[in-house]
């Protein structure tokens, strides 16, 4: 079969490979639909998640599909023909830990799913392409989680990729209105508007923080210009962006980092002590995975996929992964 793997830098090669053989812990799924998520395209460029392996290192974790074979101590936890969405994290993949596995493939290999904490029944209605989101969104969920975002913020989401969109679409799910995203992408902006987002700036187009201002209003404490949004969720990557952040937001604002920064970021702590902010990773899911799944049931976020590609094509819908004016969620399905 084949299935997407990273050689090295720059170096990602469709490779045919065996068939996964299942073991009496595993389960191994008919891959339906598996989305190209942004850390993919990292991977990709540095030649894995630190940098060269020794071995090839598979990709693809945002998937969902129906169970093809069961070892025999997962008797009773899934049926064949079972349709289930993936917890990478709890199947210990797709954080290229070197193993086999990976979701670009016609063929899964779930290790360990005998421990009944890596496939999530998806509803009969609930399209394969819909239920890959529920990683991704799971990612934005817990960004979201993390800001303590309420009713009555004024939250501004900083990046419209995937991620951010999930934030987005998660914030309109609990009724938090007043939230602004931004992004350079024009068309992740019409995005972000239809699953919830009441406000979008484009900052190649206006000032960041002028429009901040405009739409979330001013205010002045101590020395220090503020705009009165005083929720941030952090998408980005861009070191300078949360700099300036933390230089601009409102006192007591609560900031959600999600996005990887892998350079230092400068962080102005004058700011953080007399603004009392507070500032949170963000890097793990909500507890129960089904949260995302009942999401994805209520709302529609089929607007997040803006290319859907066959395996066939996998290599041209890398390219349009790395292209961050291209769209939003890049979707490989198989039939």
């Amino acid at each position: 079969m084949k299935l997407a793997r990273i050689h090295g830098p720059s170096d990602l090669r469709v490779d045919e490979v065996p068939e996964p053989k299942l073991g009496p812990d595993d389960v191994v799924l008919d891959v339906a639909a598996c989305g190209i998520c942004g850390s993919d395209v990292g991977y990709e460029r540095m030649g894995g998640v630190q940098g060269p392996t020794d071995t090839p290192m598979p990709i693809g974790h945002e998937l969902a599909g129906t169970v093809a074979a069961i070892g025999e101590n997962c008797d009773g936890l899934v049926n064949i023909g079972d349709r289930v969405a993936l917890h990478p994290g709890a199947a210990g993949f797709g954080l290229g830990n070197g193993g086999p596995e990976g979701g670009f493939a016609r063929r899964l290999l779930v290790r360990g799913a005998s421990a009944n904490r890596s496939l999530f029944a998806l509803p009969d209605d609930m399209p394969f392409s819909i239920a890959a989101l529920a990683e991704p969104l799971g990612v934005g969920m817990h960004a979201v989680d993390q800001s303590e975002a309420c009713q009555g913020d004024k939250v501004a989401v900083l990046g419209a990729g995937p991620i951010g969109l999930s934030a987005i679409a998660t914030l309109a799910d609990r009724g938090i209105e007043d939230v602004i995203s931004i992004d350079l992408s024009q068309t992740r902006l019409d995005v972000a508007r239809k699953l919830g987002a009441a406000h979008t700036v484009n900052p190649g187009k206006e000032d960041l923080w002028e429009a901040l201002g405009r739409i979330h209003g001013t205010s002045k404490l101590h020395w220090m210009d503020l705009v009165n949004t005083n929720v941030f969720i952090e998408a980005t990557g861009v070191g300078p962006v949360l700099s300036d952040v933390i230089a601009r937001c409102a006192a007591g604002s609560r900031i959600s980092v999600v996005a990887l920064h892998r350079t230092n970021v400068p962080i102005d702590f004058m700011a953080v002590l007399t603004k009392e902010i507070t500032i949170r990773g963000s890097i793990e899911y909500p507890e129960d995975f089904r949260e995302m799944i009942q999401l994805l049931s209520r709302r529609d976020l089929s607007p997040m996929i803006t290319h859907r590609f066959s395996m066939d094509d996998f290599m041209a819908a890398f390219d349009v992964a790395k292209s961050p004016d291209a769209g939003a969620k890049v979707m490989i399905e198989f039939n």
